[in-house]
């Protein structure tokens, strides 16, 4: 009896490097994907656990990535959120409205040469110099005159706008103060400073607005080569600028210096 035929069987041999494209690459895909969603779940959690400034400062770039912002009524950038901040290249900005808004009251367009504004390290720097006369304060007093309310009431309208920080100075010649026993020029710039600060409280400055109410009696002068000049009493209020990551940044130690400019 005849043997029956084996079936023929054939072998392929597949050679290196020829692998299917699909099989290849399937699996950068999916680990690109992991990654991906492990940086969206860490960010998340970074997110989660920052403090509020930080959440701002986001949520203000998704909004408004470009910066554009909109304009709102102190003629500031603000961001969709609608909050304002005044950063150091805006500063120029800011000076030019407070410049426009004393002088658009003619009760206090002649304050001018009394008002000067300047852009310092530590923010804008506002000064109300009494010069020869008692234009702010009477002499030898804390308590304010009616220009004075009115220029600082001017002034809190505008500030109160923004979220910046603010420093309230107070400052003397270097006459000794005559008058109660114990009471020197100290006791006078600060109770000056301070009643400015109740002043503009009344006008729309926040309380957590003010971080300090400084008394430097005659130990800053405007005019260093006289001390006893007129010009160095004065009010000074600092607007600080405005840090959008606070906690990631050291405060600035600069001493101010820059020029002056009047208002």
């Amino acid at each position: 009896m005849a043997s029956q035929p084996r079936p023929l069987v054939i072998v392929k041999y597949r050679k290196k490097g020829h692998e299917s494209a699909v099989h290849k690459g399937a699996w950068k895909v999916a680990y690109a994907d992991f990654v991906t969603a492990m940086m969206s779940l860490f960010m998340v959690l970074w997110l989660l656990s920052s403090g509020e400034p930080v959440k701002k400062a986001v949520s203000s770039y998704f909004t408004d990535p470009k910066g554009h912002g909109r304009d709102t009524g102190n003629g500031l950038r603000a961001n969709g959120t609608g909050s304002i901040g005044v950063k150091k290249d805006e500063m120029a900005r800011l000076k030019e409205r407070l410049q426009q808004a004393v002088r658009q009251e003619p009760a206090l367009e002649k304050l001018k040469d009394n008002v000067v504004i300047t852009v310092t390290a530590e923010g804008l720097g506002v000064e109300l110099i009494e010069g020869e006369g008692s234009l702010f304060f009477e002499s030898g007093s804390a308590a304010p005159t009616g220009v004075a309310r009115e220029l600082l009431g001017k002034l809190a309208s505008e500030v109160s706008k923004l979220p910046n920080k603010i420093t309230i100075e107070g400052h003397t010649d270097s006459r000794p103060f005559i008058g109660r026993d114990g009471y020197s020029n100290w006791e006078l710039s600060a109770d000056r400073a301070n009643a400015a600060r109740r002043v503009m409280q009344t006008f729309g400055i926040r309380r957590d607005q003010v971080t300090q109410v400084r008394g430097c009696a005659d130990q800053n002068p405007r005019n260093k080569a006289n001390p006893a000049d007129p010009v160095n009493r004065r009010v000074t209020l600092i607007i600080h600028y405005q840090d959008p990551l606070p906690q990631f940044r050291g405060q600035s130690t600069q001493p101010r210096n820059s020029s002056r400019t009047s208002a």
